[in-house]
């Protein structure tokens, strides 16, 4: 018990560059406070005291603005960062390194009693702020969810979902898709109170490189792309044909037979790429 209540605080302090002490973590974390009230109810739950478990989940919702079904399964090391406005459901299973921000609705879509309604996190999963995940689907390992998206569908392991409705962008090669890169840190001194267990250091030791959150990506949305690829390939055609329109022009005057082109072919408007491409941005 002792050992998880350490790897608990000790996973915020991995996480949060805002954390500088453990008391601080105890006294000021919100969202340590819903897991551990959380587990409470939890149990209560799953030992027959329904109404008890969701009492101690009203009261927790109460103190810390964050609202979790007794019925959730929570793993371990989840850090829910500022937290206010977090929904998870009944069914929602959240596992084990799991990070949620603030806003977050871990929801379902169906009505029907005793089904999945709500969405299975894997490990290390990020879910960012404002995110709302709908449905009793699987939202792979180390995958992330970004801001405000509306995820409906399955998420792939390592994948970043982004936009309304969520579009997928897949890790390639195994990497996250995420902005942030890994980079060589000098290692954080915590005080002797702090100090992780053996089981945090090698669930810490197991995930690559350093935390990154929010499912910030390196490329763009991907409807954004295809919005581009569309642009590209009209402008393309434009220049295109606005050389055929100088050789018809020459070959008409060649011929000496000005009116050889029919006068509703010729072009009164024009695709104004640069124009596109400042709204599309980037």
């Amino acid at each position: 018990m002792l050992s998880r209540l350490r790897s608990d605080i000790q996973c915020i302090l991995d996480r949060d560059p805002a954390a500088r002490s453990t008391w601080e973590v105890v006294t000021c974390y919100p969202g340590l406070h819903a897991i551990w009230l959380q587990r409470l109810a939890h149990w209560c739950w799953t030992h027959g005291l329904k109404w008890l478990g969701r009492f101690i989940s009203h009261l927790g919702r109460w103190l810390t603005g964050i609202e979790i079904h007794p019925g959730a399964v929570i793993g371990e090391r989840v850090f829910i960062d500022h937290g206010m406005g977090v929904v998870i459901g009944e069914t929602a299973v959240v596992g084990d390194g799991c990070t949620i921000y603030h806003g977050v609705t871990l929801g379902g879509t169906s009505l029907y009693k005793g089904s999945k309604r709500h969405p299975t996190l894997g490990k290390n999963v990020v879910v960012a702020a404002g995110a709302k995940v709908l449905g009793g689907f699987e939202v792979g390992d180390n995958a992330k969810i970004g801001s405000n998206a509306v995820v409906i569908k399955p998420v792939p392991a390592g994948a970043t979902a982004v936009g309304i409705p969520a579009r997928i962008i897949p890790s390639k090669e195994g990497a996250s898709a995420d902005v942030t890169d890994a980079v060589d840190l000098p290692p954080v001194v915590q005080p002797a109170s702090a100090a992780p267990s053996a089981a945090a250091n090698a669930d810490c030791a197991s995930q690559e490189g350093v935390f990154t959150a929010y499912g910030v990506t390196q490329e763009d949305d991907p409807l954004s792309q295809a919005m581009r690829g569309l642009v590209d390939g009209a402008a393309c055609h434009e220049e295109q044909l606005a050389k055929l329109w100088d050789v018809v022009e020459k070959l008409s005057v060649q011929m000496s037979a000005r009116d050889c082109v029919p006068s509703e072919a010729e072009r009164g408007q024009h695709f104004e790429t640069e124009k596109i491409k400042q709204i599309l941005g980037k």
